[in-house]
């Protein structure tokens, strides 16, 4: 189980000291992290660092109650696959453990898994940043603008034509449908037309596949994988992407490493060369309404 990161308070709990006074021994060197505007704390290292114990006290009060496990997701990330989050836990594994896993899902199902503690974080897009899954508030690690829309083969693309496309879409619950729903919409047209005869794929990656491979005419993706494919694209809409975690969980060393790695110049410099992504703020932690 990775090492849970100390807050501010809890740290001035183990030292015994004012939490004021936490940050006047920032100042003479206590080691400590960034996530977002916050600091969090390894409780080895401020052991180390003050040359001391923790009190009885503090050591009791993180023990769990009798009976009772401590509760830690596992090291996986659930998204739809996109090339920013796969960037990230590349960069992210690469420095060693902890180590962090990817599980292929669209943004219900990935809060869903998030709601139960079966990932550590979820993948969520512009227009369904939840502030709570369940009754628990949660905390989103932005990580880019993506441009998403319609992925071809070339030539004059019509929304009038789709009807008579073969379409790879996405799940009726993932978000870049919503786009291509209120595109069709405000053309004045039916979206379940669109829809009548589509090859339904679990991520950009298989949609973009199917369409180079001539199994689609078109598809719902982003703009970085259609590049990547070799394929023209359409833009649908820009929106903010990132990861949702639970802000229980910000502190959780694996969480930590995510945004150091989110605001690192090479994830910024990767990811800010791909068609369509702009990580302006990648790693700032963002609590939504």
């Amino acid at each position: 189980m990775a090492d849970r990161l100390l807050t501010t308070e809890e740290v001035a709990e183990v030292l015994r000291v004012h939490p004021k006074h936490v940050y006047r021994l920032l100042k003479k060197g206590l080691p400590a992290r960034r996530v977002g505007s916050e600091w969090r704390f390894s409780r080895d290292d401020v052991l180390a660092w003050s040359g001391g114990k923790a009190p009885q006290r503090a050591a009791e009060a993180e023990a769990p109650a009798p009976g009772l496990p401590v509760e830690a997701p596992p090291a996986l990330v659930a998204t739809n696959g996109d090339v920013a989050v796969l960037t990230l836990l590349r960069l992210a594994d690469a420095l060693g453990p902890p180590l962090l896993g990817f599980v292929q899902a669209d943004m219900r199902q990935a809060v869903e898994l998030l709601r139960r503690r079966a990932v550590l974080a979820a993948g969520a897009h512009a227009g369904a940043f939840p502030s709570h899954v369940g009754e628990e508030r949660v905390a989103r690690i932005h990580l880019v603008q993506r441009e998403v829309g319609l992925a071809h083969r070339g030539g004059k693309l019509r929304l009038a034509d789709l009807a008579r496309k073969r379409l790879a879409s996405r799940p009726a619950s993932a978000g870049v449908r919503g786009h291509l729903d209120e595109a069709l919409r405000r053309a004045g047209l039916e979206p379940a037309r669109a829809y009548r005869k589509a090859l339904e794929l679990p991520s950009h990656l298989e949609v973009v596949l199917a369409v180079a491979a001539g199994r689609a005419d078109v598809g719902l993706a982003s703009r970085a994988w259609a590049e990547r494919a070799g394929l023209a694209f359409e833009v649908l809409a820009t929106e903010a992407y990132g990861l949702i975690v639970k802000a229980r969980d910000l502190g959780d060393a694996r969480v930590v490493r995510l945004c150091e790695v989110a605001q690192g110049r090479r994830f910024r410099d990767e990811v800010g060369a791909l068609a369509g992504y702009d990580p302006a703020g990648a790693g700032d932690i963002r609590y939504d309404a």
